[in-house]
């Protein structure tokens, strides 16, 4: 038996990665293709139906997922637009909800405004899964892409407490609205808090007792667990647990982990999270035929009417709410107007039409109970799963596909970084550089006279002060600075290869130690990973 599963995982898992080379061929953003492809695997006839466990989702996928995002956050660029980030987590997902709550309640025959909620709460937030993985596809400035994953990191938190709450509501049938605002302060504090203490106490242990990259990279992929587990077990936000804890320890960092452990970890989430997100997207578009053969009390035509006209309602207080959030401040405050510059209308709308709902939300619809406590079925549990389902095609799917012929045709460019990362590059390798030859001709002067290999680090690093100058020269004179700057990488990259590939002439020759030449194979690894960029 357990033969048989190793078997089925391996099979599954070689298809996957042969579906999203394919989608790489066609680019196609993965998690849309997956979504594609498996819905039209499930439709393949007599194909085991798989159903996604919502626990399985909560506790194994969520925690990393959240963590590795709050992890490469960057917190400058979250402080910058927090009010935005904020508003949109919060604010958007409340008002979202209750928009839902309503609209719903009045179209579809029998479902309470309770109901409505649970409906609004599983459906509100876009999924930080999908905006991280369809975002970096496509060519998006920067200030938006902060915003959308900022939101998407602590969305998740307002929306699930929105569940519980209406999911506590549907089954008790009371619902006090004090109660709730102090219950929901309680759950996010409780959860940031805890996020916190176990961020500063892992970085204590990392930094305190000696270890190596092999245990610092476990540590790093247990520590989201323990957080998420530790803050569900206090009724606090599982969620915003991980986001604060993941945003301490990465900030933090260079206190408790070594270059070598960097590196490693770094490399080793990459592959978890790339591996955990295409098992999601795919399970999603395998989950068709049991949404389907939930719809008992309603045909497939009222399902998909009561989807497309909710998940418009959705799209559209999306757009109102992040318009209004832009240019109603302006309409308040004259010396706003005359102190910031008039707003780009485009954004607004690409932050409406860039949030996609993911797992997260059919994960949620599916953890809705099947009975009540007394023994009756779930009211209407069917419609609301059958919607989650649809509403996550539509965006993810629908919008996933549209937005890159969206921002062509729109001819978005990213005005508002005041310098291009290249630019930043050489200014801040320049002034490292600086500080090296500094401390050499301060602490090692008289050693560089009589010690040849510290004579020759001055010497390569005035060399590169000297690269650094040329380069920033190169940056200002040139009029087309992309075009050289990939001329150069392309030189760089052919003599690379020339030296990779004399490495493995002389292999052949079984004159050196192996080990020694993987050594000098990796550094040539890095030195063009330097030019062309780690893959992620």
């Amino acid at each position: 038996m357990i033969h048989t599963y190793v078997i089925i995982s391996i099979a599954v898992l070689l298809s996957v990665m042969i579906l999203v080379m394919i989608g790489q061929k066609l680019k196609v953003a993965y998690p849309i293709f997956l979504v594609i492809a498996g819905l039209l695997i499930s439709l393949i006839p007599g194909m085991p139906h798989i159903e996604i466990e919502p626990d399985l989702v909560f506790l194994i996928f969520l925690p990393p997922i959240l963590f590795e995002a709050a992890w490469f956050t960057s917190w400058q660029d979250f402080h910058k637009w927090r009010k935005q980030i904020f508003s949109m987590a919060f604010g958007l997902v409340f008002l979202t909800s209750i928009v839902v709550a309503y609209l719903s309640s009045s179209i579809i025959p029998g479902l309470t405004v309770a109901m409505g909620f649970l409906l609004g709460g599983v459906n509100s937030p876009p999924d930080a899964v999908a905006a991280t993985s369809v975002l970096k596809h496509v060519k998006i400035p920067k200030k938006i892409t902060s915003i959308l994953e900022g939101e998407s990191l602590i969305n998740d938190a307002s929306s699930l407490i929105v569940f519980k709450f209406a999911l506590a509501a549907v089954i008790s049938g009371q619902f006090v609205f004090r109660d709730a605002v102090q219950d929901f302060f309680t759950m996010a504090v409780g959860g940031i808090a805890i996020g916190v203490a176990a961020g500063f106490l892992f970085g204590a242990f990392l930094r305190l007792i000696p270890s190596n990259s092999n245990i610092d990279t476990v540590i790093t992929l247990i520590v989201p667990y323990i957080m998420y587990v530790g803050a569900e077990h206090f009724h606090f936000s599982g969620v915003l647990a991980v986001v604060a804890g993941g945003l301490l320890m990465s900030y933090n960092s260079h206190c408790y982990l070594s270059h070598t452990s960097r590196i490693q970890s770094g490399n080793v989430w990459s592959v978890l999270i790339f591996l955990m997100n295409t098992i999601i997207f795919i399970l999603i578009g395998l989950e068709l035929p049991i949404v389907v053969a939930a719809m008992k009390d309603y045909t497939i035509s009222e399902g998909i009417f009561y989807s497309v006209v909710i998940g418009g309602a959705i799209v559209l207080t999306r757009v109102i709410y992040s318009y209004t959030l832009m240019y109603f401040p302006r309409l308040c405050s004259k010396e706003l107007r005359l102190k910031v510059p008039k707003p780009d209308w485009k954004e607004p709308f690409i932050i409406s039409f860039a949030a996609m709902r993911g797992v997260v939300s059919l994960a949620a619809a599916l953890s809705i109970p099947a009975f009540l406590p007394n023994g009756e079925a779930f009211p209407h549990r069917n419609i609301i799963l059958f919607v989650t389902f649809v509403i996550i095609l539509i965006t993810l799917v629908g919008q996933g596909l549209l937005l890159s012929p969206i921002l062509k045709l729109l001819k978005v460019s990213d005005a508002g970084s005041e310098l291009p990362e290249e630019k930043q590059e050489v200014i801040l390798m320049k002034k490292l550089k600086e500080t090296a030859l500094h401390k050499l001709d301060n602490d090692f002067s008289g050693l560089a006279e009589t010690n040849s290999l510290v004579r020759h680090q001055k010497h390569r690093l005035e060399n590169e002060m000297m690269m650094m100058t040329d380069k920033a020269n190169c940056m200002a004179s040139t009029g087309d600075y992309v075009t050289a700057m990939n001329e150069n990488k392309d030189v760089l990259r052919q003599i690379i290869q020339a030296q990779r590939n004399e490495l493995h002439r002389m292999k052949r020759e079984k004159t050196f130690d192996d080990h020694v030449m993987r050594t000098i194979e990796m550094q040539l690894d890095f030195d063009e990973a330097k030019i062309t960029g780690f893959a992620h």
